[in-house]
């Protein structure tokens, strides 16, 4: 891990609050309009959205980036990747849930992650925040912190322990999860759990750090859909790999856990 002093860890923590508050500036603006709001779509053979809000929340946080810290590096979903000289790159999501955002659902976000560079990508997040400006909460983890700040107050974050798989509730974002193999394993999984809920983005895994659910597991991931979920879960107490027990930084398959427990039964039941 990077050796970063105290000065440089402030700094750079305050730096993602204010991208996190560009980036609301951005998404909010075009957020539920009267009759929709338009997208592309970036697949031939399918659908993933994208808006001119992703784009430009991602443009206003690289133009702040480039202004404060033209040293380090970008990886971001819209606009590619800008190598730098200092070691640390940003991770960018500037809308984590495009579909969500169009449907008008508050279950999108902004996802920042501050990564290590290394010569094939971004290594393991050092911090990252999770934010979801309509709702107005704020979740950031890394650096020896992990908070919630939003209009209901600030607290720590906290996952919860003590369950069993048995007792679990369990979040992905798509029912049919990936592959049909990868479908079929998160089934035997979901057969072993009290609770099953689909559709939240980024924001289950925030509630993995805020200690209400227990398990999001996801297949299909790129690097900027998981950085920051990884900080802000790690720092709160939890832990996320991918299926086999790996890093999981990289995307691909995701498993997130609130206690090592709960974390290989789920692996287990994923392997079959």
């Amino acid at each position: 891990m990077l050796d970063l002093d105290t000065d440089t860890r402030a700094e750079l923590s305050a730096l993602a609050a204010e991208l996190a508050d560009c980036a609301r500036r951005e998404t909010l603006a075009q957020f539920r309009p009267v009759g929709g709001i338009g997208a592309d779509n970036k697949l031939e053979d399918g659908f993933d959205p994208v808006t001119e809000a992703d784009r430009a929340a991602e443009a206003a946080m690289r133009a702040l980036i480039a202004e404060r810290r033209p040293q380090d590096g970008i990886y971001g979903e819209e606009h590619g990747v800008t190598r730098g000289q200092s070691g640390l790159t940003w991770v960018l999501d500037p809308i984590d849930g495009t579909r969500g955002y169009l449907s008008g659902t508050p279950t999108w976000g902004v996802l920042i992650a501050l990564c290590a560079e290394e010569p094939d990508g971004p290594g393991a997040p050092l911090m990252g925040v999770i934010d979801q400006p309509y709702i107005g909460e704020r979740f950031t983890g890394g650096f020896g912190r992990a908070t919630l700040d939003g209009p209901h107050g600030a607290r720590q974050l906290g996952v919860r322990t003590g369950r069993g798989l048995d007792n679990a509730t369990l979040f992905t974002t798509f029912p049919e999860v990936g592959t049909a193999e990868e479908g079929a394993a998160f089934a035997r999984l979901s057969k072993q759990v009290r609770l099953t809920r689909y559709g939240m983005d980024c924001y289950a895994y925030a509630l993995l750090a805020a200690g209400q659910i227990d398990l999001v597991v996801e297949a299909g991931l790129q690097p900027y859909d998981v950085a920051a979920p990884i900080a802000v879960i790690e720092a709160a107490g939890g832990l996320v790999t991918n299926w086999q027990g790996g890093p999981a930084h990289r995307g691909g398959q995701v498993l997130a856990a609130a206690s090592p427990e709960i974390h290989a039964a789920a692996l287990e039941a994923l392997n079959g």
